[in-house]
This record gives structure tokens, C-alpha cells and sequence, in this order.
């Protein structure tokens, strides 16, 4: 029997199998409310027959936004758009998740095809970044306003409200985005945390927003549902966060009622060398499920079916993102069931096909 295609349990939740759709922001909201391209987009990945749908990185407030055609996730009027595309993804059988993010300093630029870059305070609708210290992401980027201790609790407070506003929506699972250099992440590593207050310093000092954010989140989510945390191993830089203290995190989070650690890499530096090759960052998703006895998702150049379940089945990681192969291929799950010897049952309207 296929490892990848067996059932992954996750507090009240069952997940069909372990193949889920990784965050992939599409820059195509307006006014942080997702529109019919999103509904489409992850409807389809649903119908292709993954366990697991986790929509874009919606913002819990507007300036946490990357671009201004992000998601979000703190208002109303966004909670009713959301409404029907997780209620779609949960009709296909998949189970459908979001993840709550804020882009700090990385915030207030263009939409990739416009080229991606900084859109400053007062320039064409950019907006002032925060972050935990006054040190832009890279030249030409805004200096970001340094949080103090109101703003601070003002964002994790954002970050309850918007679980709140998830079950409200419909989602079954909710992912903290802690990884890529955005917010929390910046908070996490040295190379942008200078801060001398409780809130810097010491991994302790350095990780207490995430803690006391996923303490806020967990609080306010379900006990019957399951809370995910995104993370980057390793900023792939000298002086910078790495696996050690990914591990010692994810212990940590573990305490605090974190289900599974959605493991990846870098973002929080430019032009940094990363070794790019298959499957490059399972190993950190192995150490940690190894060290820090909690459930990992591995993620990052994962395109075969061969190689999914061989993660999975080496017991390297208990669930497999798939970002760029997903957008290739909606019906990959589909495909990979029939070359391991699985099934993944088809929509009535499909099944003359499948």
C-alpha cells in the first residue's frame, strides 16, 4: 500500500492522503478579498485530488500585505469571499486550510509580473512596513518602522482575530507563516532582529513573538482542529537563523499545541546561495520530526511520485507540499495514485475519464 495515499490525522481532522497544496500567493485580490481566479485556482487543486488545499498568505492587517493585490484575512468582507472557496474545496473531499501572514518589512511591493519591486510609502499606493528593527529588506526597500511593545501586542491580537475570522469562514486548518523573511521570521533571526528589549537578543528573546503568537492563535482556534507553523530552517547565511535552533523552536511550538511544522528555507536575505537541487530541504523536515518529536511537512523541488512517497514512507516527513508541480499540474495527486498503485476517487463528473 502507498504510504503517500494512507490517511493523516491531525486532532479531529483526516487528511485523505498527504499530498497538500502549498501556500502560493496569486497577487489577484482586491482590497485583500480574494475573487473568483481564487476560488478556481484552489477549487481545481481540490478536484485534482489532494488531501490538504492551504490557500495564499492572507494578511491579519492591510500593511501586512506583500502587494496590494494580496489576500486577507481582517475583515469581514473578506471572511464572506472566503466563504465559498473553502466550502468548495471541502465538497471535493480535500480538506481546506489558510495561512495567516504578515510581510513586515518585505511589505509594499509590486505584483510579480510588474516586476516585484518596492512600492515606497506615498508612491503609487505603497504603505510604511514595520518590523522588529529599522533595517530595509534590501536597497530600494522602505526603512521599516520598528515595532514597540503596543504594536507588538496590537499584531498578535491581529493574528487571534484572524484565526477567529477562518473558522468563521469555514477553513479547517490554520498555518502561521513564520518563514521566508516575512514578519515573524525577521523576528527570528539575528540578521534582522537588533533589538536589546525582551523581544530580541537570546533565541528566548528572539522567539517570543512567535510564541506568544501561536499561543493567541491556538487559544482562539478549535482544540478539535489543527494549527500548523511555516518555517525556514535555515536562512542560508552566515551569522543567521539555522536548523539547530529550528529544532530547539519547534520543540517549543510543540508545547504550545502546534500539530506539524511546515519546513522550509531562506527568504529573509538576498542574494544568498541556496544548493538547489530535489528534494534539498527535506533533511531539516527529517531532523526536526526526529529531534523535536513533532509531525513535519517537507517541501521544495518535490515532483515525482516516487520521490513523495519515499519521503514519506523513509518516515523524512508525515505530509509533502507541493507549490510550482501543483500549478503545473492540478491532477498530479491523480497521476501519482496511478503510477503507485492508488486510488483517489474522481468527481462523479470526471469519473468516465479517471
Amino acid at each position: 500500500m502507498s504510504e503517500l495515499f494512507s490517511p493523516l490525522a491531525l486532532r479531529g481532522l483526516t487528511l485523505r492522503n498527504r499530498i497538500a497544496v502549498s501556500p502560493m500567493c496569486q497577487y489577484s485580490a482586491v482590497d485583500g478579498v480574494p475573487q473568483p481566479w481564487h476560488l478556481v485556482h484552489l477549487g481545481s487543486r481540490a478536484v485534482g485530488g489532494a488531501g490538504l488545499v492551504i490557500a495564499e498568505a492572507a494578511a491579519v492587517e492591510a500593511i501586512g500585505r506583500i502587494s496590494a493585490a494580496d489576500c486577507g484575512i481582517w475583515n469581514d468582507a473578506q471572511v464572506e469571499a472566503w466563504q465559498p472557496i473553502a466550502r468548495f474545496v471541502g465538497e471535493q473531499g480535500a480538506v481546506a486550510g489558510i495561512q495567516l501572514a504578515h510581510a513586515g518589512r518585505k511589505a509594499s511591493t509590486e505584483a510579480p509580473w510588474l516586476g516585484g519591486g518596492p512600492v515606497l510609502p506615498g508612491n503609487g499606493g505603497g504603505w510604511q512596513p514595520v518590523a522588529p528593527s529599522p533595517l530595509p529588506f534590501d536597497a530600494g526597500h522602505a526603512e521599516p518602522a520598528e515595532l514597540d511593545e503596543a504594536g507588538i501586542a496590537a499584531l498578535v491580537a491581529a493574528f487571534r482575530a484572524a484565526a477567529t475570522r477562518a473558522l468563521a469562514a469555514g477553513f479547517g486548518l490554520v498555518e502561521i507563516h513564520a518563514a521566508h523573511g516575512y514578519l515573524l521570521h525577521q523576528f527570528l533571526s539575528p540578521l534582522s532582529n537588533r533589538r536589546t528589549d525582551r523581544y530580541g537578543g537570546d533565541f528566548a528573546g528572539r522567539s517570543r513573538l512567535l510564541r506568544e503568537t501561536v499561543a493567541a492563535v491556538r487559544e482562539a482556534w478549535p482544540e478539535r482542529l489543527p494549527l500548523l507553523v511555516r518555517i525556514s530552517a535555515t536562512d542560508w547565511s552566515e551569522g543567521g537563523w539555522e536548523i539547530e535552533q529550528s529544532v530547539a523552536l519547534a520543540g517549543d511550538l510543540a508545547a504550545l499545541g502546534v500539530d506539524l511544522i511546515d519546513v522550509s528555507s531562506g527568504g529573509l536575505v538576498p542574494r544568498v546561495t541556496i544548493p538547489l537541487q530535489p528534494g534539498y530541504q527535506v533533511p531539516f523536515a527529517a531532523r526536526i520530526r526526529r529531534e523535536a518529536g513533532i509531525a513535519t511537512a517537507a517541501v521544495g523541488l518535490i515532483t515525482e511520485p516516487g520521490q513523495a512517497e519515499r519521503i514519506v514512507a523513509g518516515g523524512e516527513a508525515d505530509l509533502v507540499l507541493l507549490a510550482r508541480e501543483l500549478l503545473r499540474d492540478p491532477y498530479w495527486p491523480r497521476r501519482a495514485a496511478q503510477a503507485l498503485g492508488a486510488t483517489v476517487v474522481a468527481p462523479v463528473q470526471y469519473r468516465r475519464a479517471w
